[in-house]
């Protein structure tokens, strides 16, 4: 998802005074960004910091921020320090959200990371939820180090009944896959539980150890993702709810581009639901993105002026350092929010090629307002897959990324408005499962 290129961004260099209070380091700079201070913020950052955050783009993350209402109680920073950075978790009240800052802070008093993470919204049930045809249990997926809690939603009845183990799109996410009101996960694992599937849903553990996973190096995909979703496979096949031939994977944006991988390693899938997956490469969505963001920009927002050809050149650029990167660089600092090993795992990866060889079912589906993986990406699916008979495509006109049906172009202020997965779409999902 967007959060990967919007919300993360490398800063740097900082008065020498300030590198024995990492505490005082972090809100420093985030009252440099409440303040839209954004000159002043830019040169705290690293050379590579400054040259990938221009003031323009401060100021435009900025103006995201200032949409939220002024800002009320700013809570203490929490400092904790897993790696060679200390981690700094500040929480915001704000006029219409809650936000947590966390911003990593080397030992000399550089800021190397500065993260928005949403805080909670009050949410309310889909009119598909029948919580009096199902229950939910509290359960551990995976052990030791980096288990993670979830959550397992079991019809009511006597089963064995087919299940569905719901994976997460990219950045920290909680087990709803939480933004602002809207909770894509829980309304599906109610709703197809109300429908005679067990569903499980799970943190992600970029989100359950954050700060563990700020300092931890050389992060990669299946750190981020995919490991988890197959211990998460293996917790589904071993419940005794369950048909352990009838389980079927559900990846939104960034595991939905990983499903074909995840499915060639369990080996076992009965099928895996594609829902908003990209075919591309992430660097190619983060160009689109920018150019699609830049173009239905709102006029008069706060903050200097922008060039718009100045930020997509700098984009670009990027992406094609992305494209450039090869094993020998695995130590290069983030590009694009993606560090060199994330970038090194995917390189070479063809979800399509690899989906081509797999003998389980599959199930794309795609929003047509999602301005994040686009209708351009369904459509390299349905002809990369054309054929195949256990493959089945539907694209809802409505929908943007977050399964919410909306009206004209998707924007970054629509996620605001809490909202619910469509009912056709659940329908769908249930519907070929039961098939």
């Amino acid at each position: 998802m967007l959060s990967r290129a919007v919300c993360l961004f490398s800063v740097g260099l900082l008065a020498a005074q300030s590198a024995a209070d990492p505490g005082a380091t972090a809100r420093k700079a985030l009252d440099l960004m409440l303040g839209g201070k954004y000159q002043e913020l830019n040169r705290m950052f690293t050379p590579v910091g400054q040259k990938d955050n221009p003031v323009e783009g401060l100021a435009r993350i900025g103006g995201q921020i200032k949409a939220l209402g002024p800002p009320g109680n700013i809570g203490a920073p929490a400092v904790t320090r897993p790696g060679p950075n200390f981690v700094v978790v500040i929480s915001v009240s704000f006029a219409t959200q809650n936000i947590n800052f966390m911003i990593a802070v080397t030992p000399e008093g550089q800021i190397a990371v500065l993260l928005q993470r949403p805080g909670e919204v009050a949410w309310q049930r889909p009119p598909y939820s029948k919580p009096e045809s199902f229950r939910e249990r509290a359960v551990m997926v995976g052990d030791g180090d980096w288990k993670l809690p979830g959550t397992l939603t079991v019809p009511v009845g006597n089963g064995p009944f087919p299940a569905v183990v719901l994976v997460h799109d990219t950045g920290p996410r909680d087990r709803d896959e939480t933004v602002f009101g809207t909770k894509p996960f829980r309304d599906l694992a109610e709703g197809l539980a109300s429908r005679g599937v067990v569903v499980l849903r799970y943190e992600k553990r970029n989100r359950q150890y954050a700060s563990r996973m700020a300092g931890k190096a050389g992060v990669t995909v299946r750190d981020e993702s995919e490991d988890d979703a197959l211990k998460a496979v293996a917790l589904v096949r071993s419940q005794p709810e369950v048909n352990p031939q009838k389980i079927y994977l559900l990846g939104h944006g960034l595991s939905g581009y990983l499903a074909p991988r995840i499915a060639e390693e369990d080996g076992k899938l009965a099928g895996i639901v594609i829902v908003e997956g990209n075919a591309r490469p992430l660097e190619d969505l983060m160009v689109d993105q920018a150019a699609y963001l830049l173009s239905n920009r709102p006029p008069n927002q706060d903050g200097p002026a922008v060039s718009e050809a100045k930020e997509m050149d700098l984009v670009k650029a990027n992406a094609a350092r992305v494209k450039a990167l090869e094993p020998a660089d695995s130590d290069s600092p983030p590009i694009m929010g993606m560090t060199a090993a994330f970038i090194l795992d995917l390189k070479g990866y063809n979800p399509i090629a690899l989906a081509k060889g797999l003998t389980t079912r599959m199930l794309i589906l795609q929003g047509e307002r999602d301005f994040e993986i686009t209708m351009k990406d369904f459509n390299l699916w349905k002809s990369g897959l054309a054929g195949r008979k256990d493959a089945t495509f539907r694209s809802y006109p409505a929908l943007n990324h977050l399964l919410v049906a909306g009206q004209g172009k998707s924007s970054e202020a629509e996620y605001k408005k809490p909202g619910h997965v469509a009912p056709e779409l659940v329908d769908d999902i249930a519907k070929w499962v039961a098939q």
